[in-house]
């Protein structure tokens, strides 16, 4: 189980509503306003009010474990924290590619499994070729850092920063993942924080007062650097921890949104998440 049966989180909230119960039962003995021909009960009541009180323990923990759905107020924008398929959100979705933005799913340089793999395939528009053209002709100069790799085995010869963003209808594509001379996604921790610090500044810029649906940036094939063994839950809080140093804020009712994938949900404490979000 994600929450333990004895968490802080869950005694602290069992602990308001014990408070309520026991002060109605405080008032009702202390005024003396149940009937004498009744007081007799008052036993059995007890013991029903204790039994009630477990099972209210339990349905606390249990809930607590099978959260898939938690709203975090992070200096006025609301995070949404959720279980879903990100193509499936409203307003802007983010795809992350690689610095090239490459866009041959071969399985070599995009596997068909990866969530650019799944938008080139299954919700691209358009032809392949119209987006590259539109990569090419939405490509800031500043963004671009080498026009001419012709070291790769295959794929683009422009690499861009990482973080670039070019707006694609209602879709964020970003360059998220560097790639080493054999065309796997790479990225040291150093760069993840760069990429994040920099990701929600642009953001910003381009988001235009609309929601923002984003992925767990990490959570699939790319590798980060001595970190191989990094959850989910941890790249979870570097990304809401990034967003809230960033200047980025979303003005109701759009929203950020990060999607999590159902199969991962289950090894995420969002109850603890929720719980602490004043902290983070």
């Amino acid at each position: 189980m994600k929450v333990k049966f004895f968490d802080k989180g869950i005694r602290n909230q069992f602990w308001v509503l014990f408070s309520v119960l026991s002060g109605i039962l405080s008032f009702v003995l202390l005024f003396n306003i149940v009937p004498d021909s009744y007081k007799e009960y008052l036993k059995c009541f007890g013991y029903i009010t204790f039994a009630l009180l477990i099972l209210m323990y339990i349905y606390l923990w249990y809930r607590a474990n099978n959260l898939t759905d938690v709203k975090i107020d992070i200096e006025g924008s609301t995070v949404n924290i959720k279980s879903g398929d990100l193509f499936n959100e409203n307003g802007f979705k983010v795809i992350p590619f690689n610095e090239y933005f490459d866009t041959i799913v071969d399985e070599k340089i995009i596997a068909s499994s990866s969530l650019n793999g799944i938008y080139i395939n299954k919700y691209l528009d358009t032809t392949v070729q119209d987006l590259d053209n539109h990569i090419i002709q939405n490509s800031d100069n500043e963004d671009i850092i080498d026009n001419n790799s012709t070291r790769r085995a295959g794929g683009k010869s422009i690499k861009h920063k990482i973080s670039t963003i070019i707006v694609y209808k209602d879709f964020l594509l970003t360059a998220f993942a560097k790639f080493d001379d054999h065309n796997k996604a790479v990225l040291t921790m150093p760069e993840y924080l760069e990429f994040l610090i920099n990701f929600w500044d642009r953001v910003n810029r381009v988001y235009a007062q609309r929601s923002v649906s984003v992925p767990i940036f990490g959570s699939g094939i790319t590798r980060i650097k001595e970190h191989k063994n990094i959850s989910d839950e941890d790249l979870l809080k570097i990304m809401i921890w990034t967003f809230k140093l960033s200047e980025m804020k979303f003005k109701y009712p759009a929203k950020l949104s990060i999607i999590v994938h159902k199969d991962k949900i289950k090894n995420i404490d969002l109850f603890n998440l929720k719980s602490t979000e004043l902290g983070l």
